[in-house]
């Protein structure tokens, strides 16, 4: 049951973004919070002369209201069967879902209308995680309205938690069980996925056709894979017919299961280096190419994580993205390529663009730009709220 405990009333003039459907309510836009919401509780969103604008989950903070809905009445449990309901027909419209992949992102979030909700399906498990106390506290009704929506497709519903100033809410089955390692198939290559242990809910199922665009680029090359995590890009490189990859990253947990998804499509782990080491530290250490020396690497991919979580970190994170672009393009072969991306959202396309030019310019190393990489169709961008995109990338061509 979902209950309407507060209402929330803007200043005069500050109603134009909800009007626009933007999801988030600043707090600097707010004149008077009546009622004694708490973290969590479902309030009313009006405008200066008391005129509904929508409902959303309440929290104090910056962004001190989330909308899930901008109708003139207040909304029924069925909220969520009826959001899921409709993502999930996207999805099946934009064939996400095939024979050859039975992973992909179900809910993202305000780009499919829940604002706070991340929800990825794993070959018949759903792995939900909560970004804020609303989606916390409605974990139940949500997973409901999952099992409602696909039925026999899911076994199990595993809640990953929720991250908060004062720590992580503790994770829970909310249906079944399940086994893990956890076996998935994306376009034909087998992984293993741990949503218990790993990162965000186990598996970057943003990086899907960027990672089909490396294997289109791997045969008969040598790969270098940075920030490996679990192997997802090296995996493709190998299927497709790559001579080498070599894949690095500084965790040993992450590297172990790289070594696992190497051996699980039927490769040789041990014929395919796989180093727990910081990227910075191994590319600052192989020799410059324009000085004679010749490099292995004919494709190197850069998918670091977030650099910059919030503005105030992005000056810094710009320094980060200069230097480990600068790095790869000084040891790359003559005619290499390069994928090189950033997932944070407060760094914008033309940002991200000008930095990677400059490091070609500090590498001294002539660039062309190939391909301008984003994220999938399961993990859509409201057009109401363009800071839902956040994956950004180039593919480069090095001379």
């Amino acid at each position: 049951m979902i209950k309407i405990q507060g209402k929330v009333l803007l200043k005069k003039g500050r109603e134009a973004s909800a009007r626009r459907f933007h999801p988030w309510i600043f707090s600097g836009a707010i004149q008077e919070v009546e009622g004694n919401p708490t973290n969590g509780n479902w309030v009313e969103v009006a405008d200066a002369s008391g005129n509904t604008l929508g409902f959303g989950h309440y929290q104090k903070g910056t962004i001190t209201v989330r909308l899930l809905t901008f109708a003139h009445l207040a909304p029924g449990p069925e909220i969520y069967r009826e959001k899921i309901e409709k993502a999930f027909k996207q999805r099946v419209v934009t064939r996400v879902v095939n024979e050859f992949t039975n992973c992909y992102r179900l809910v993202h979030g305000e780009g499919d209308g829940i604002s706070g909700l991340i929800l990825d399906i794993y070959n018949g498990v759903a792995v939900m995680q909560a970004h804020s106390p609303g989606i916390h506290a409605d974990r139940h009704l949500i997973a409901e309205a999952v099992g409602a929506v696909l039925a026999d497709q899911i076994q199990s519903i595993y809640y990953k938690g929720q991250h908060t100033l004062s720590g992580k809410t503790e994770a829970e089955y909310l249906l079944g069980m399940s086994v893990l390692p956890h076996l998935i198939l994306e376009h034909g290559n087998k992984f293993y996925v741990d949503w218990e242990e790993g990162q965000k809910t186990g598996f970057f199922l943003d990086q899907r056709e960027n990672r089909q665009l490396v294997s289109a680029m791997s045969k008969g090359a040598k790969v270098l894979n940075t920030f490996c995590y679990t192997g997802g890009f090296s995996v493709y490189a190998l299927n497709a017919g790559a001579d080498l990859v070599c894949s690095i990253d500084s965790s040993e947990k992450a590297i172990a299961l790289t070594r696992k998804n190497i051996e699980l499509n039927g490769f040789d782990a041990g014929n395919h280096p796989c180093l727990v080491v910081d990227t910075f530290d191994f590319l600052k250490e192989m020799p410059d190419q324009q000085k004679g020396v010749e490099q292995p690497y004919d494709v190197i991919i850069l998918d670091p994580p977030a650099f910059a979580k919030h503005k105030d970190a992005r000056h810094q994170a710009m320094k980060g993205y200069q230097r480990l672009n600068a790095e790869a393009m000084r040891v790359i072969k003559p005619n290499g390529i390069i994928f090189t991306f950033s997932c944070s959202q407060v760094v914008d396309r033309q940002l991200f663009y000008d930095t990677v030019v400059s490091s070609a310019i500090q590498a001294g190393r002539e660039i062309q730009v190939l391909h301008h990489l984003s994220q999938p169709s399961d993990h859509p961008v409201s057009a109401y709220h363009p800071e839902g995109e956040y994956l950004k990338g180039l593919v480069l061509y090095v001379n």
